[in-house]
């Protein structure tokens, strides 16, 4: 190993962290269960946090591409890791309904801030075809933390030393103390960032970038990455308890399979985008979630659906990096503003799952939402041929 390739690893340690902390925003799911149970709300009201997510990605994502061209990509980060650091802060103090509130609208913030700025951050210390795999590899390091989530809530709920009077939201300091080592440690190492040309973009030519057919294709190929996932967590149990009588319990072993294969398909992808080229490796995902779709359509079999999610889950695993690595190459002069739009994509996991269920309840089935996820899939297979 070169000097110049010992640097870069060790670069990319601050960065894998940080990619680490970019998943605290999963915790979410888990937490406002919790939160449901502690304050005794409805689901109209629990629903609210999950959604706050969503919504700061609308809003924080392009004014962030701005931001990083007048401070800096590093600095941007570091800026998404305070706020992060603030949201897990806040409720170590109080576990209030508006405190709640306030904290994971700090922690959607932060993780819009943070998805925006740490792509392209990664792009000044990995580039070229090795980008996408890396970008994979820090989705698999991001995928962790969401794992481990639910199971330090549950250890906290039952196991936690009482004198901490947390219970799971023991959770957030945990969580806490990791983002302060990832601000000090990305704080300290320097990363040579390349300077975009011309004037700043201002919001108006950020979104302008749309009419760039190719960035917009890749723009509708993130919302319909994010519906996929999105639908197929939401959908998966009820697919198994429509079709086969299981019970909630039982049913919801699927989101675990399909975050199993997910997590298995960035580590996998991002040593097989090596060997072959990102483009070859997105067709051969985007087939094995067309078969899922036409499994999940015709078969009733238990085992045979778990495949299915199965398939979706480690097809569905690296669309993101290979999409939003394209974008990037793509116009390597407007990376910051490119990232913004990119991540403003992730609206679509609001936008799938409201059409999923206005499908849904017209078939009076599950498989309307089947319907509505087969299309984000034949979009992706048509987008395949624009990809380079």
């Amino acid at each position: 190993m070169s000097m110049k390739e010992k640097g870069m690893s060790w670069k990319l340690i601050p960065v894998m962290l940080t990619f680490f902390t970019m998943g605290f925003v999963d915790l979410v799911g888990i937490a406002s269960n919790y939160i449901k149970a502690d304050l005794n709300l409805t689901d109209s009201e629990a629903n609210i946090f999950p959604s706050l997510v969503f919504f700061w990605f609308l809003i924080f994502s392009v004014p962030t591409g701005m931001l990083m061209n007048k401070i800096g990509r590093k600095k941007t980060v570091l800026l998404s890791l305070v706020v992060t650091f603030l949201s897990l802060l806040i409720p170590v103090f109080s576990d209030t309904y508006m405190v709640m509130l306030v904290s994971f609208s700090l922690l959607g913030i932060g993780n819009a801030l943070m998805q925006t700025s740490l792509n392209p951050l990664l792009s000044n210390i990995v580039n070229g075809d090795k980008l996408a795999s890396t970008l994979t590899f820090g989705q698999f390091i991001k995928a962790i933390a969401s794992f481990l989530a639910p199971y330090i809530a549950m250890w906290g709920a039952t196991m936690a030393i009482p004198s901490f009077g947390l219970g799971w939201r023991v959770l957030f300091p945990i969580y806490m103390v990791i983002a302060v080592v990832a601000v000090f440690l990305l704080g300290a190492t320097s990363i040579y960032e390349t300077k975009e040309e011309g004037k700043p973009s201002t919001f108006g030519e950020c979104l302008a970038l749309l009419g760039k057919p190719f960035i917009l294709l890749c723009f509708i190929g993130i919302m319909c990455h994010v519906g996929i996932d999105v639908g197929t967590n939401t959908t998966a149990p009820k697919i198994l308890m429509e079709r086969l009588g299981m019970t909630l319990a039982d049913a919801g072993f699927a989101t675990s399979l399909y975050f199993i294969c997910r997590t298995a398909g960035c580590f996998s992808g991002a040593f097989i985008m090596r060997k072959i080229s990102p483009k070859s490796f997105f067709i051969f995902s985007v087939v094995l979630m067309l078969i899922a779709m036409v499994g999940l359509f015709l078969f009733h079999s238990l085992s045979i659906i778990y495949i299915c999610i199965g398939l979706i889950g480690f097809g569905n695993s690296n669309v993101f990096s290979i999409i939003f690595s394209q974008a990037l190459l793509y116009m390597p002069n407007k990376q910051n503003e490119v990232s913004g739009l990119m991540i403003m994509g992730l609206f679509g996991g609001t936008i799938f799952p409201l059409l999923m269920g206005i499908a849904s309840d017209m078939m009076a089935s599950q498989t309307g939402a089947v319907a509505i996820l087969s299309i984000g899939v034949i979009y992706l297979l048509y987008l395949w041929r624009k990809l380079n």
